[in-house]
């Protein structure tokens, strides 16, 4: 007779896929910066049933490193649009930085959009952000900024710091600004020095460009990190919500995108789960696996 208080347990279904590499925000977040409790108890079960979740995020390590723990087991991240892997201990296994003469040029190239521009490096001390000001930053990403305020260093003009390898700069501001912003980036005789990726969130009214080293993306450190692991990319699935997420999604066998991602992106030809205020990622995750709740 089934016990209506014990706890539930997990009748694993054999699937192909061994690794699971999700995005963040916008996708394992809720609208509210949350993680859905479905979302955690899926992943969960897909941890004790032998398949491997990895973080893979345009937020810097020790940004994500929240995130990690409150799913409540040990993973790897792959933080900074693919810039660095990282177990949640800290162990390094890839970084991949721009080179201090190609950041330096793009700032100059970029001149009139410092007010709009962040330097991340690798560190977990005050200037791991660097800043001119955070004036025209704060009306777009005040929140991340409070959230960062500890690693955050004002510095002008901004190139003074780079003294040594970043791992990326990013201009953010307001979609308008940032469509402008593109256009200058384009124009760059940069193509085959920087990698520019893009995060869109149109009910923000927010745009995000980060710059990082030539062939650096989330999906060539997924391929990357799965060629370690032994595995194919047919056992690999991908979720993800936006436009830095499409390599990573090109390269997985399984390739999930958001319901709150934009037409351009749900028009790409990938799966389509539900909104990240859905739980999308719980319901993605458990049909791809096959895993079940039963009662016992």
């Amino acid at each position: 007779m089934a016990n209506a208080a014990a706890a539930d347990r997990i009748e694993p279904v054999k699937a192909p896929v061994q690794l699971i590499a999700i995005d963040i925000d916008g996708t394992l977040l809720n609208s509210q910066f949350k993680i859905p409790a479905a979302n955690i108890t899926a992943l969960r079960q897909a941890h004790e049933v032998g398949i491997e979740i990895v973080l893979v995020t345009g937020r810097r390590h020790a940004f994500a490193m929240p995130i990690a723990e409150a799913l409540g087991f040990d993973l790897w991240l792959i933080s900074s649009n693919g810039a660095v892997t990282k177990s949640m201990a800290g162990k390094l296994f890839h970084q991949d930085l721009l080179p201090t003469a190609t950041a330096q040029k793009l700032i100059v190239h970029m001149d009139d959009y410092r007010a709009n521009c962040v330097i991340t490096f690798d560190s977990e001390v005050r200037g791991a952000l660097v800043l001119e000001h955070a004036d025209v930053l704060n009306a777009s990403i005040s929140r991340w900024i409070e959230k960062n305020s500890p690693w955050i260093e004002f510095v002008v003009p901004i190139e003074r710091a780079l003294v040594k390898d970043p791992i990326q700069v990013m201009f953010c501001g307001n979609i308008a600004r940032m469509h402008e912003a593109e256009a200058r980036l384009q124009a760059s005789d940069m193509d085959h020095q920087i990698t520019v990726l893009k995060t869109e969130y149109v009910a923000r009214d927010l745009c995000m460009f980060d710059v990082l080293n030539y062939g650096c993306s989330k999906g060539h450190a997924v391929e990357r990190w799965a060629g370690y692991r032994g595995l194919t990319k047919d056992q690999v699935m991908a979720i993800g919500d936006n436009y830095n997420d499409i390599e990573m999604l090109n390269f997985a066998g399984h390739p999930v995108v958001m319901g709150n991602a934009s037409e351009a992106i749900k028009q790409l030809g990938f799966e389509v789960t539900l909104s990240n205020d859905d739980a999308g990622v719980a319901t993605a995750v458990e049909q791809a696996l096959g895993i079940k709740t039963v009662q016992i």
